[in-house]
């Protein structure tokens, strides 16, 4: 078996795959602001609906699926169009692996092939780390060469607490 990491671009068959790693963040963590972990049905129709348009990639070590990332539409505006949303998952046991630094550069290089040229990434965030959210997000984000450009407060509840969201941007 291979350590070397794969990025490709997701099929419908990863859709059991994505909602798996997907469901570790709805259940177990106020990172994702959904209550409810999406089925394999459900990641089909995001993922079919999100090609249309938009990069979706996956990370492959060895022949396992370890981390997704995708883009969307930030508005519906036309003059928002070169400007799109991104968001990025990985398996809870491959975290600090580089993997998430792959996928987004994967991402962005297709976004830019695509002429978007500012991508938006929000991140869910509370001053105090607590059993359901750090400020890992923003860290790799920020890792990543994105700048803050709003944090709105309290705007997420989960776990009968209030969350805040962080918008980064990054001018491609």
């Amino acid at each position: 078996m291979t350590d070397e990491k794969i990025i490709r671009d997701v099929q419908i068959g990863d859709a059991a795959r994505l909602a798996e790693i997907y469901s570790y963040y709805v259940r177990d963590t106020a990172v994702s602001f959904e209550y409810d972990a999406p089925s394999a049905k459900e990641f089909e129709c995001r993922i079919k609906n999100t090609i249309e348009k938009y990069p979706y990639l996956v990370c492959e070590i060895g022949s396992k699926v370890v981390g997704y990332a995708y883009a969307g539409q930030y508005s519906t505006r036309k003059a928002y169009d070169w400007t799109a949303t991104s968001s990025i998952y990985v398996d809870k046991d491959y975290r600090r692996q580089g993997i998430g630094s792959a996928l987004y550069k994967a991402l962005e290089d297709k976004l830019r092939e695509q002429g978007i040229v500012n991508v938006l990434a929000g991140a869910a965030y509370c001053e105090t780390e607590d059993e359901y959210l750090t400020h890992d997000s923003k860290e790799f984000h920020i890792r990543q060469g994105y700048s803050l450009v709003a944090h709105m407060k309290e705007v997420g509840r989960k776990f009968d607490r209030w969350y805040d969201l962080l918008w980064l941007q990054k001018k491609l």
